[in-house]
This record gives C-alpha cells, sequence and structure tokens, in this order.
C-alpha cells in the first residue's frame, strides 16, 4: 500500500496507479498547540511510505507515519522524493553539523528501505543505516519540453552535465554545456558563460534543485541572442518568488516533475520510482 505524505499527494497517487497498488487514505490534523498529527488506515503487508521533506513539519510528518505503517505493516519502505537538508552534507564551517547524516539516521530509525530521489550529492544514500538507493529522474524532464530548434542543454555547473545529457537524450539529441558557477552566498552566484553557440538557439538549463532561481536567472543573463530559453529541474522548491525572477530573466517556460509538487510540476516522477520498487 502507498502511504503519501501531505506534501506528495500528486506523486503517491500516480505512484500507486504505476504499481496498481492501493493508495492509503491517509488523515492529517493538528492539536491545538500546533503539533502535527497522522492516521493511516490498515495496510498491506508492505507499506511504501512517500513524502518529500520539504519543510521541518515534513519530516516530523515522515517520522510519524513511518510510526504508524511500522504497527500495521511486516516491512517500511520510504521514498524521499525531494530530501530536505541533503545540501548540508558536510560542515561547511566549524561547530556546524553535517545536517544530512543528522536527517538520514533518524529516517533510517523507522524503515527497512530508503529510495531518494536525486539527492543533490548521491553520497548521502552512504549516511543512511538502512539500505538507501538513488533514482534518477532527469530524463522524465524531456517529456513537457516543446518541439526544439537546434537545441542546447546548458547545465548551470560541472556537476549538474549528467542530468542535462538525460535530458538531452530521452528529447531525441542535441548539445550539452556547461557554465562555470562560483555560489557567492545562498542567493549570490557568478556564472561565467559556456563556449557554446546560443544564438538562435532553443536553450533549456537543467539542474537537479530550483530554489530562488538566482543561478538560473544569472546563466540566462549570459546567454547571447538565443531564440527561446527553457528551464527544466527535478525538484522545482522555488522560494522567494523565483517563479516570476526566472520570467523577468527571459524563461519561456520552466518545467519540473512532482517531487515537489508546485504549478510548474509538469510530469510525474512515479515511473522512475516505481522501477525500483
Amino acid at each position: 500500500m502507498i502511504v503519501p505524505g501531505s506534501t506528495s499527494q500528486e506523486l503517491a497517487a500516480a505512484l500507486a496507479a504505476e504499481l496498481d497498488e492501493p493508495l492509503a487514505a491517509v488523515e492529517y490534523d493538528r492539536f491545538a498547540d500546533g503539533e502535527r498529527l497522522v492516521r493511516v488506515p490498515e495496510t498491506d503487508d508492505r507499506a511504501v511510505v512517500v513524502c518529500a521533506t520539504v519543510s521541518d513539519h515534513a519530516h516530523v510528518e515522515l517520522l510519524q507515519l513511518q510510526d504508524a505503517a511500522r504497527r500495521r505493516a511486516d516491512e517500511v519502505v520510504t521514498v524521499l522524493p525531494y530530501m530536505g537538508y541533503a545540501r548540508q552534507d558536510e560542515a561547511f564551517e566549524p561547530g556546524q553539523p553535517v545536517s544530512a547524516r543528522a536527517v538520514a539516521r533518524a529516517v533510517s530509525t523507522g524503515t527497512d528501505r530508503v529510495v531518494v530521489v536525486n539527492p543533490h550529492e548521491r553520497a548521502v544514500c552512504d549516511f543512511f543505516d538502512a539500505p538507501c538507493e538513488a533514482v534518477d529522474a532527469a530524463a522524465r524532464l524531456a517529456a513537457p519540453l516543446p518541439e526544439l530548434d537546434e537545441p542546447l542543454f546548458l547545465a548551470p555547473d560541472a556537476g549538474a552535465v549528467a542530468l542535462a545529457a538525460a535530458v538531452r537524450d530521452a528529447h531525441g539529441g542535441g548539445e550539452t554545456d556547461h557554465f562555470q558557477k562560483h555560489r557567492v552566498s545562498d542567493t549570490d552566484v557568478e556564472v561565467r558563460p559556456s563556449d557554446a553557440r546560443t544564438a538562435g538557439r532553443d536553450v533549456v538549463l537543467v539542474d537537479d534543485i530550483v530554489a530562488t532561481g538566482a543561478t538560473m536567472s544569472t546563466a540566462i543573463d549570459q546567454l547571447s541572442r538565443p531564440a527561446r530559453v527553457f528551464v527544466a529541474c527535478v525538484h522545482p522548491m522555488l522560494t522567494d518568488g523565483a517563479r516570476t525572477r526566472l520570467a523577468a530573466a527571459g524563461a519561456d517556460g520552466v518545467y519540473g516533475t512532482d517531487t515537489v509538487e508546485r504549478p510548474v510540476s509538469a510530469v510525474s516522477a512515479a515511473p522512475a520510482v516505481a522501477d525500483v520498487l
């Protein structure tokens, strides 16, 4: 049975349909003091908890869902469509925690297996005490893209080139390149343009996460007379006016998957997750 978190109801429903498995009618509630409460109906022998941890509240809800599912199921599998705190995979300053490790250890206590969709670094899978597998849903981003003229699939840095190549191959081919990125702060990014010709071409900027939109907006500014510009990402967090920022920068379209449920979630990651379940 697929057990959805409140942040992943669309993806959970798509996954249930993909696997032809029942979908639990979970109830989400709050106590008067603001603390959360979930109620999970009777499950099958295996409960697949699907919950994007996009906030601290979602982290707590996930632990509750795991605990409730464990009381009724012999096996609990946890799917993290989006793993919060995954980018804090090392202590960047003295005295800081490795937050990804702390979160992974907490999640591991309530599950037999973990599936993470496109973690920022695959190495975070090693932080889990339970077996953990990373799923790549980047190729799913090709589906909502229109027909492209002499397409160029650009990554904002070298680390995202594989994502851009996956979208390129799924769409039917084209050229791939990447920028050189230096992050000054969470919202201030320096991007040096690639050598690829962009004039008159359709350009697709591909990354795993778009949060504030600072990186993508800066990248768009570096393009020289493209025909059209599209932004594609697996996890469309889109915080702090990011969608407006991208439109103002000149993006003709923004597409994401339903790992983070937003208006731009144009395609589901469910088939990629179903393959490993």
